[in-house]
């Protein structure tokens, strides 16, 4: 997707502004997270989607998970991580957490996870967010493939991660256990080159 965040820049006012094109959307834009996400983003992963959200249902102390999302989402020098919270640009509520993690320098290469909240889902809010961090990762951190995985069940965040230029890349066979049964990861991912070609 070519926006003006990727054209050569010859003067300061060219570059005055980039942050907010780069991390704003049509109806969405992601912001750095604070305190007060953190307790609504915590409370979003323990909810009824664990079973797509981790390898086992397991949950975990509202401080732990507030902890993870704090540092998934300190985006310091020193930090693999790279994370946002997603909120609409009407009216700044928090819907989501998207994040980029184990960033390797040597091979430009990250993983995507992105999380909406209940009610959030559904509402093309996940293409635009997933479109957004994507343009992050390739204009700004230089990135060249973007990976994720996720369970072969879960066709709505399948087919959203398609319709925001991910392929399915593969598949790793029988590797999560839930309710009594083994399921598939689906690996998918995008290179710089296809997500600049994507009208």
């Amino acid at each position: 997707m070519t926006t003006d965040t990727t054209s050569a820049w010859t003067t300061t006012d060219d570059a005055v502004g980039y942050d907010d094109r780069l991390l704003r959307g049509a109806g969405l834009r992601l912001r750095a997270t604070t305190d007060a996400d953190l307790p609504v983003l915590g409370a979003w992963n323990t909810a009824d989607h664990a079973a797509m959200q981790q390898d086992r249902v397991k949950p975990r102390p509202g401080a732990s998970v507030e902890d993870m999302f704090r540092t998934w989402s300190s985006n310091s020098a020193s930090s693999t991580d790279t994370g946002f919270s997603i909120v609409t640009l009407d009216s700044d509520e928090l819907i989501g957490h998207t994040n980029l993690y184990a960033t390797a320098p040597h091979t430009r290469s990250a993983t995507f996870t992105i999380m909406l909240g209940p009610g959030h889902v559904g509402r093309g809010h996940g293409v635009e967010a997933t479109r957004l961090m994507l343009g992050y990762a390739f204009a700004e951190l230089g990135l060249h493939p973007v990976e994720l995985q996720t369970t072969a069940f879960n066709d709505r965040a399948i087919r959203a991660y398609e319709k925001a230029g991910f392929t399915v890349e593969g598949r790793r066979r029988e590797v999560v256990f839930h309710a009594g049964r083994f399921h598939d990861h689906v690996l998918m991912g995008v290179l710089a080159r296809e997500f600049s070609a994507a009208p």
